[in-house]
């Protein structure tokens, strides 16, 4: 099958054009602001502000099957609007769509655990924003998915492995919260997952975060030990005791879509002690 991977570049779009290509999928992958080195994707750039722009892509490519993994931030037009052009084309030209979503769409106000049926209550531009996103596309295209993921962790190279890194060289100022809990996922994983996903005939929202919940402290922690940091360099705060504006605890359950995939999520204290 013909695979679009929107946002190829990012340390998510990455990972899966790496498994697409390595499954023999006819793979293309979209860049904003530099192509991707991986051979033997096709890499195209796109602005997914652009309506137009998308749908022309959409047209030229006429893939079965779209991942959109890319990543504006709290940048409306980018992380609400994009997906939803997307959707229009996808719906236009009959391509399956998967489009990852993000825990930052729940406020952790009231409830620290969400399933598949839990709606949106985000508290931050960027939450806010991702919710608009999903919700457009499963209104222009209900056979959609729509994945809810976590932290991503892997290799070293994701943010919060790197964070790690600075905060115990002095290279950056900051703490890790012990009271912020999330449920961090691998990369490949979640990867593999969303391939899993693409290829099948599921719809709506199903959510890929990994089975233990841990504070970013916590994932410091892991990380730490794992890369030969000694964890009393870890600086740590609580985030109820500062003036912290985004959600405190939000734990994905991801159980019922784990059920349906034949791809494991592993938990970080399982991930981070075998790389």
């Amino acid at each position: 099958m013909t695979l679009l991977v929107v946002g190829g570049t990012g340390f998510l779009g990455t990972e899966l054009v790496r498994q697409a290509t390595s499954a023999g999928h006819h793979t293309v992958a979209t860049w904003s602001s530099h192509p991707g080195e991986r051979s033997p994707a096709t890499w195209k750039k796109l602005d997914l502000r652009d309506r137009q722009q998308t749908d022309a892509l959409m047209e030229q490519i006429r893939p079965r099957t779209v991942v959109n993994a890319s990543s504006g931030g709290a940048d409306w037009k980018v992380t609400a609007e994009g997906p939803i052009h997307l959707a229009i084309a996808a719906a236009r030209y009959g391509c399956r769509l998967v489009h990852v979503s993000s825990d930052a769409v729940f406020s952790g106000i009231g409830k620290t655990h969400y399933d598949e049926t839990c709606l949106p209550d985000p508290i931050t531009p960027y939450g806010a924003a991702k919710a608009a996103g999903e919700t457009g596309v499963l209104a222009v295209l209900p056979e959609a998915v729509v994945a809810r993921t976590s932290l991503i962790i892997g290799h070293g190279r994701s943010e919060h492995e790197r964070l790690v890194h600075d905060l115990t060289s002095g290279a950056r100022d900051g703490v890790l919260y012990t009271d912020d809990r999330r449920c961090p996922v691998h990369v490949s994983d979640l990867a593999s997952a969303l391939l899993e996903l693409a290829s099948g005939q599921d719809a709506g929202v199903h959510h890929l975060g990994g089975p233990e919940a841990l504070s970013r402290y916590g994932l410091g922690l892991l990380i730490a030990r794992r890369d030969g940091i000694h964890p009393s360099l870890l600086p740590a705060s609580r985030a109820s005791d500062r003036s912290y504006q985004g959600a405190l605890d939000v734990r994905l359950d991801s159980s019922a879509t784990q059920h349906r995939l034949n791809t494991t999520l592993r938990g970080a204290s399982d991930f981070l002690s075998q790389n």
